[in-house]
């Protein structure tokens, strides 16, 4: 799949979430085989820059080529603006948020609540298209409720005013994330129009990424909370939609692995005491299946420094290889 001059190197992606898909957690991603990890959501109001929140959201230093950057808001120009900004600090895809759920964005009328002004979307896609020289993307539900699903008519206008990748999450706003995805409006709108679909919703394994693939037709995947704790995901279903064979889920020792180099990314990245408290959240998603998790949880949300962070992570993943071989060791016997 190509986005513009980018041509992806497996059809996986890794989705944009607010407090989740910083740069560490990309660097992560795409290292765990996602082709492209879109930036968390910033907004196109550049009055509100000046956070320490949006200039983490704004580095991409070091990041690995395509770097895609999400933008939100309702006022053409102001996105447009936000968009040359990112492009000057080295984004090299611009994906427009009209698919965000959250009551904040939508009480501003951005994110899905644009779905509802058709003559808006057109016009702040065209601004934005021709406002820059990289590729532009955009981000959509199947529209605002059951009642009123226009992702159809929405497609058209992306491809009209020069989108060049569509994804669609298969939910209306109304829905949130509740329920059930539902993949046949994606399946309309991949045979209605010409540029990359990209599907999103519930897709959670290798085997439903292939049947999403298949059912629709789209060009790609988009991943989202189903990578929160498990970013190795990516190439399971990488692997997966080139062989029809699944990867063996990561031992403890890879998950240990994974779960240090991620908090050591974090620790970097933010400086300790951000990091500490953010890796509390991360950590709760990669250990929350494993016996003993809530436990643990509760002693190392208590710890604040990186240090002891690490030496908790280490001491509870060694004892758990540990009482595994014990098993394994009596099984034999």
């Amino acid at each position: 799949m190509k986005i513009g001059p980018h041509l992806l190197e497996s059809p996986v992606i890794a989705a944009p979430m607010a407090g989740v898909t910083d740069q560490p957690f990309r660097n992560l991603c795409r290292k765990l085989g996602a082709a492209l990890a879109v930036s968390e959501m910033v907004t196109s109001n550049t009055k509100l820059w000046k956070s320490k929140k949006t200039q983490f959201r704004l580095n991409h230093i070091g990041e690995d080529a395509p770097r895609a950057v999400q933008i939100a808001g309702t006022n053409p120009l102001q996105m447009a603006e936000a968009a040359k900004l990112n492009a000057d600090l080295g984004a090299e895809i611009i994906d427009i948020n009209m698919g965000c759920p959250a009551k904040k964005v939508c009480k501003a009328a951005a994110g899905s609540a644009l779905l509802r002004d058709e003559p808006l979307v057109a016009s702040i896609l065209h601004t934005v298209v021709t406002s820059v020289d990289i590729p532009v993307t955009l981000k959509i539900r199947t529209g605002w409720s059951e009642e009123s699903k226009n992702a159809i008519q929405i497609a058209k206008i992306a491809e009209e005013h020069g989108i060049q990748a569509l994804t669609i999450h298969g939910r209306t706003r109304n829905d949130f994330f509740n329920g059930v995805a539902e993949y046949e409006t994606i399946a309309e709108v991949k045979s209605a129009i010409k540029i990359p679909i990209i599907a999103n919703g519930d897709i959670d394994s290798p085997k439903k990424a292939f049947e999403v693939l298949k059912f629709t037709h789209a060009d790609a995947v988009m991943i989202g909370r189903a990578a929160q704790g498990s970013p190795w995901i990516f190439r399971e279903i990488a692997h997966y939609l080139r062989t029809k064979e699944e990867m063996p889920p990561p031992t403890i020792n890879e998950r240990k692995d994974i779960l240090l180099e991620h908090l050591g990314e974090l620790y970097n990245f933010y400086g300790e005491e951000r990091a500490v408290r953010l890796a509390r959240k991360h950590v709760s998603w990669y250990l929350g299946d494993l016996p003993g998790s809530r436990e643990f949880r509760s002693v190392f949300n208590a710890l604040e420094s990186g240090k002891t962070q690490v030496n908790a992570i280490i001491e509870f993943l060694d004892q758990m290889v540990y009482q595994q071989n014990l098993i394994d060791d009596k099984a034999v016997a």
